[in-house]
């Protein structure tokens, strides 16, 4: 009687068991599940979907209308190495997303409404090799430190955003980078680029075309490429004085000139006294000296 009342709870834990393997390893509805891969492209998704397999290594999730990535859900996906989220409508919440997926390398989110990259959005993928983000017309920053702990990062495409500026030491300090996709982006090339414009003549990462990286602010550069924009912005910005910084060079050329003159006359004056002084006290002792006599 023991032994029958000691198996019930036994099956119990088997049944739930067994429950939570089939959920482990079931398709997501509307999405086609083969070894390992999950592929729910075109389904018109509007959620990040349920039940997808916990040993899934490449998930695709590909033009769908899909506006918020789960950092729960994702962080179960410990072993996935490749995510394409592309054509979605992904925003700027994405910092602290990708939390334990350390084993990713591929991350698509071209074609979507990203805004930002900070350093918080892909810290945790310190295995990632290929990051695609172009398209996205409302990314307009990518804070300096963005990609500080993706060192093993090798594909960068950032074409047709919004961006402005990028820091140099964004993606000269990548060792593994080899390419760069930077084209058709409204560049400012004011004198804050020309450290950027320098450093792209100089590295050996590949500029997919380069033909359409040009400047668009300020209107004298507009359409030029870079980096051979560099010439015209070491012009400007290194040898070209403008009426201001000559009366600026005026100014404190005049002053100091006039410090070095006033200085010079009070140590004059400094001198002066102080030879009367020391001529004022000899007389004295001489003076002295006749009366003591």
């Amino acid at each position: 009687m023991s032994l029958a009342g000691g198996s019930q709870p036994l099956r119990l834990i088997c049944f739930w068991g067994m429950v939570l393997a089939s959920e482990k390893f079931s398709c997501p509805s509307r999405c086609s599940c083969q070894y390992l891969e999950v592929n729910c492209t075109g389904q018109q998704l509007q959620e990040f979907p349920a039940t997808i397999p916990l040993d899934t290594r490449q998930l695709i999730l590909a033009t769908n209308n899909i506006s918020h990535l789960p950092p729960m859900e994702l962080s179960f996906l410990a072993d996935l190495v490749y995510l394409d989220c592309r054509e979605n409508r992904l925003g700027d919440h994405l910092d602290f997303t990708f939390i334990g997926m350390a084993k990713l390398v591929y991350l698509d989110l071209s074609f979507n409404r990203l805004t930002q990259v900070t350093f918080s959005t892909f810290s945790q993928l310190i295995s990632l090799v290929v990051l695609k983000m172009s398209d996205n017309p409302s990314l307009v920053k990518i804070e300096k430190d963005a990609f500080a702990n993706n060192t093993w990062l090798r594909y960068l495409d950032v074409s047709r955003t919004g961006l402005l500026f990028l820091h140099t030491s964004t993606v000269r300090d990548l060792p593994h980078l080899r390419f760069l996709g930077l084209s058709d982006n409204p560049w400012h090339c004011n004198c804050s680029f020309l450290d950027f414009t320098t450093w792209m003549r100089k590295t050996n990462i590949h500029f997919p075309d380069a033909e359409n990286i040009t400047c668009y602010v300020p209107e004298g550069l507009r359409g030029l490429k870079m980096p051979a924009v560099q010439v015209q912005l070491q012009a400007n910005c290194l040898t070209r004085l403008h009426k201001e910084d000559y009366i600026f060079l005026c100014l404190i050329g005049f002053c100091i000139f006039s410090a070095g003159t006033v200085a010079a006359w009070l140590a004059g004056i400094c001198a002066v006294i102080y030879e009367v002084h020391i001529a004022k006290g000899e007389d004295e002792e001489e003076e002295e000296e006749e009366t003591i006599t």
